[in-house]
């Protein structure tokens, strides 16, 4: 539903290489800004460190959907086995000792978990899906997937002043410094 009514998302700014891209994420990140994010049609090496990111945080999710896949295998089995329906088979116990018989099962819903909360950890960190970006309204962005490099600020962060941003971004190199603004 458009509305008309517009909201300023932030700044987009283009630099002319990798290394100067690489140069001004640094300055960005320097600056004390945290609501921003760089583009470029390729990988640059050492761009999570020039930004200031951190580890993800994916890894912690996903040990903890692997723990709950392998203690619900383990529920399961024993539960139904052991304790609610003990089977015998040719006089083997139905006990701990008979754990080896178990492993297939909690190896795969490990697995299994462990792969679903890959899947939605990364998205609901991401916050995917996302049908629509401010940035796609601006037509130098589209170069992003071809030879440009550039730098958006959003106006969320905290240290954004719109004046001040912008002097910001052409400091520190940026060209075509546009104000992006999105449709609510």
């Amino acid at each position: 539903m458009n509305t008309g009514i517009k909201k300023v998302y932030g700044y987009l700014a283009r630099f002319e290489t990798a290394t100067a891209l690489y140069k001004a994420a640094a300055k960005v990140r320097d600056k004390g800004f945290k609501k921003w994010d760089s583009y470029s049609s390729f990988p640059i090496h050492g761009m999570d460190d020039a930004m200031g990111l951190g580890r993800s945080k994916l890894p912690f999710f996903v040990f903890f959907g692997g723990a709950a896949g392998l203690f619900t295998a383990i529920a399961l089995q024993f539960g139904t086995q052991v304790y609610l329906y003990p089977t015998v088979v040719q006089a083997k116990p139905a006990n701990l000792f008979t754990i080896p018989a178990y492993f297939p099962v909690m190896f795969e819903l490990t697995v299994l978990l462990s792969a679903f909360t890959t899947l939605f950890g990364m998205l609901a960190l991401s916050q995917l899906p996302r049908f629509n970006h401010p940035l796609f309204e601006s037509k130098q962005f589209a170069r992003a997937t071809d030879d440009g490099f550039f730098i958006a600020i959003e106006a969320r962060d905290p240290r954004f002043n719109r004046e001040q941003t912008k002097e910001f971004l052409e400091e520190i190199g940026g060209t075509d410094v546009e104000l992006v603004e999105e449709q609510l």
